[in-house]
């Protein structure tokens, strides 16, 4: 009896010991939770394709940053010398969103703005949600440099949110980076609604004009000038915006064709690998799962919807000062939410739900880019007065 009772006090001990080791014994409700987020994610993009590029890395990473695990081993995100850690410096340091605006421009057709200037203003309206969500986020009590790293949300911009939350908000980054990318993929489920709550019957059919031809000078010179004007207003967009601006002069200039492959191809792709999976990885359960977190979704939300608002009311009033058969159709009001191309792609399908024979893609995606440039400046605008 007494050898039975030591041989099981002996398996009772190394089971114990090996539970810690391998974590079990650190696993929670939260991890578990965490982990189910992770699935879901991953279900969506492969089932419902919503930006699958974006959600699978960030899915699979979100299940690996809530496998418990024993502390000292250097294998959690925020553990010095791990190399989630490592990995984890290009976003903590806002690294990996310039490149990933350098691939952006790379694949970027400015054509459509170029062709209708005025299609900027439409950009720059619904850049409304970031500074609805700035003044909404402050009302509920986060510092101002919280509320700012938070309103970028409305950008629908998920590499700009993860720049502008690295320099002022580090704490809340994989809340807001996870909230930003949630809904960019939900782009075509938010805006629907909202486009065709504001607008009429005869607002929607409104046929534009065709963009006119933009030529090679245009197209050159256009990130040159645009680099200039937007940097010398908010030199701390320059990581952004300069980095978008190179990387369509690469394109654009017809003589660097190997640069502008590679920046919107291997290279773009290996940084969205990189950044899904650690921002995944660092919404951990027992930093993730907080009340502010449950708040900057609410306020994510909210921030959609007042760009969308924006975007589309601006159409409707810049409508009263231009005459018949130069209107703008309010539908790609939404574009200006710098979801690129999803935003537009929004515009084209409610447009076509209207009228089979009008098509609103290219017309859209002049505000669409714009909103990229416009969410860009946002944040520069807010680095410049917070940090």
């Amino acid at each position: 009896m007494e050898q039975s009772a030591s041989f099981f006090s002996f398996l009772l001990d190394n089971l114990t010991q090996f539970l810690s080791f391998t974590g079990f014994s650190n696993f929670t409700v939260g991890h578990g939770i965490m982990i189910v987020v992770g699935l879901l994610f991953i279900y969506l993009a492969i089932a419902k394709e919503f930006e699958p590029m974006l959600l699978v890395p960030i899915g699979f990473g979100i299940i690996v940053g809530n496998i418990p695990f024993t502390p000292g081993y250097q294998i959690g995100v925020y553990e010095s010398g791990s190399v989630l850690n490592y990995l984890y410096f290009g976003v903590l340091k806002g690294i990996y969103p310039p490149l990933i605006f350098l691939g952006i421009g790379a694949m970027t057709d400015f054509s459509a703005l170029i062709s209708n200037p005025k299609l900027m203003l439409i950009g720059a309206a619904a850049q409304l949600g970031i500074f609805g969500a700035y003044m909404l986020a402050l009302l509920l009590g986060f510092s101002p440099q919280e509320a700012g790293a938070i309103g970028i949300i409305g950008g629908a911009d998920g590499p700009t949110a993860i720049f502008l939350s690295s320099k002022l908000a580090p704490e809340l980054m994989g809340a807001i980076a996870i909230s930003a990318y949630s809904y960019m993929a939900l782009v075509p489920v938010i805006q629907p609604p909202v486009m065709k709550l504001l607008t009429t019957q005869k607002e929607r059919l409104i046929r534009m004009k065709p963009p006119r031809q933009v030529s090679k000078l245009e197209k050159i010179m256009f990130p040159i000038i645009g680099m200039l004007l937007t940097t010398f207003i908010v030199p701390s967009g320059l990581p952004l915006l300069g980095m978008l601006f190179f990387g369509n002069l690469i394109k654009e200039s017809t003589v660097t064709k190997r640069l502008a492959d590679t920046a919107k191809g291997p290279m773009i792709d290996i940084v969205t690998i990189l950044i899904g999976l650690t921002v995944g990885a660092s919404t951990q359960a027992t930093t993730f799962l907080t009340p502010k977190s449950v708040g900057i979704f609410a306020l994510g939300a909210a921030s959609f919807v007042v760009a969308t608002f924006g975007g589309v009311m601006f159409v409707k009033f810049l409508n009263l000062f231009l005459k018949e058969g130069n209107k703008i159709n309010p539908l790609i009001g939404n574009a200006g939410v710098s979801a690129v191309p999803d935003s537009a792609r929004v515009s084209q399908v409610v447009g076509l739900e209207y009228d089979k024979t009008n098509h609103l893609l290219m017309h859209a995606m002049g505000p669409n880019v714009a909103g990229v440039i416009g969410s860009a400046v946002a944040a520069g605008i807010l680095l410049s007065f917070l940090a």
